[in-house]
């Protein structure tokens, strides 16, 4: 079940949410018995448990799939996590069935039997739908619909009470207990991007996106820091376009609590064939990378959280 098996630590592992049509559970939450780093890494993009049903009403599967997953980040996640003793909240649910990073009611009423009800609102603050990407993927660039039919109201109510309400609520539970005891925890959503175009002629293309609602998600000493980093390893990156962050960083990133959240797009061909489609020897590599990052940013979050603690203790 997506790459989990390689995680070695002393942990915990919990499993849930259900995938509707199958006997898969939609998520896995690994967390160290001795955590030594305030962080927790989440991957919401890259399962790969399609139930038979679902790949029968998709148009081209294969295409598909290939194109809405964040193609095995989840092996880097989780070599990371071994490395560092970091938190993982792993997504098996595929993005095909609905997308995690968007909200509940961010829907395409169009690919809904029956239509908008009449009480839905919509959301206001990541209208995704709109494009094609929203809370069920509806269009991709290169075969349009994605499906040869509508879903039912009944289907979509299964995927929302299923997979995305038990997947929200056990990533808030487990950042307050990591500021609970850390006095400051900081969330990465881990996802890929296929590779960019430059931005200027003889620039680089940026390898790495790192996105915090512009500044509204994390304290900025962390997107520093990343960036700094980054740096030293000779990966060019961008910040905040074209990847910005989501919905998982709108509802759970409060910084003012001490919860920050960045977003972190590792380009694809860092560590995939040439296809895009399976790892490479390079994956390794990679994993390495971002591994050092983790451990620098934890240092830099616990920091955060004792300088948080000084107020309180001095009231």
């Amino acid at each position: 079940m997506n790459g989990i098996s390689s995680i070695e630590v002393d942990s915990q592992h919990h499993q849930g949410g259900s995938i509707p049509d199958s006997n898969e559970f939609a998520f896995s939450l690994i967390e160290p018995n001795e955590s030594s780093i305030p962080i927790l890494i989440a991957v919401p993009h890259a399962g790969r448990a399609y139930p038979a049903a679902i790949l029968q009403q998709m148009r081209q599967p294969d295409y598909a799939s290939l194109r809405l997953e964040d193609r095995h980040i989840d092996q880097i996640a989780s070599e990371v996590v071994r490395q560092t003793g970091a938190s993982l909240l792993l997504a098996h649910a595929p993005r095909a069935m609905i997308d995690l990073n968007r909200a509940s009611d961010d829907v395409d009423w169009g690919m809904v039997s029956g239509g908008r009800p009449s009480r839905a609102a919509g959301s206001l603050s990541n209208r995704r739908s709109r494009s094609g990407l929203g809370l069920v993927p509806r269009l991709l660039p290169g075969l349009g619909e994605i499906w040869n039919g509508q879903i039912t109201r009944a289907e979509l109510d299964a995927r929302i009470d299923g997979i995305h309400r038990p997947y929200h609520r056990a990533l808030a539970q487990a950042l307050e207990a990591i500021r609970d005891r850390w006095g400051a925890a900081l969330l990465i959503d881990l996802h890929s991007m296929p590779p960019l175009k430059p931005r200027h002629n003889g620039d680089k293309a940026a390898e790495i996106v790192i996105g915090d609602r512009f500044g509204a998600s994390s304290h900025e000493v962390l997107v520093a820091r990343s960036f700094a980093y980054f740096a030293s390893q000779g990966r060019p990156a961008a910040h905040n376009r074209p990847y910005a962050g989501g919905y998982v960083l709108d509802r759970h990133a409060a910084p003012a609590r001490g919860i920050h959240a960045i977003q972190i797009e590792v380009c694809r061909s860092l560590y995939l064939d040439s296809r895009l489609e399976e790892p490479t020897a390079r994956m390794a590599g990679i994993a390495k990378q971002v591994a050092g990052l983790v451990r620098q940013l934890g240092e830099e979050t616990s920091a955060l959280g004792r300088a948080d603690a000084y107020p309180l203790a001095a009231e």
